[in-house]
């Protein structure tokens, strides 16, 4: 995960693309949006089709070491 940081100086603390305050979140909510990978990159220069997979990587991986908890 070389593409993606997490440093308590940058946002807080919250997963980033290396390098920039890109936050990983934002990126996942474009993509909810309606984005396309073409498009955030459109809005963001610096980033690559690379570093918006490994974010969706990052939010994966994170997701699987969660606990759901079903709520009735």
């Amino acid at each position: 995960m070389e593409r993606i940081s997490v440093d308590p100086k940058i946002c807080s603390g919250k997963p980033c693309n290396a390098g920039t305050r890109i936050m990983v979140k934002n990126i996942l909510g474009m993509l909810a949006g309606g984005y396309t990978i073409e498009k955030i990159m459109d809005e963001y220069h610096e980033l690559t089709k690379d570093d918006i997979i490994a974010a969706i990587n990052y939010a994966s991986q994170v997701i699987d070491e969660e606990k759901v908890i079903i709520s009735t």
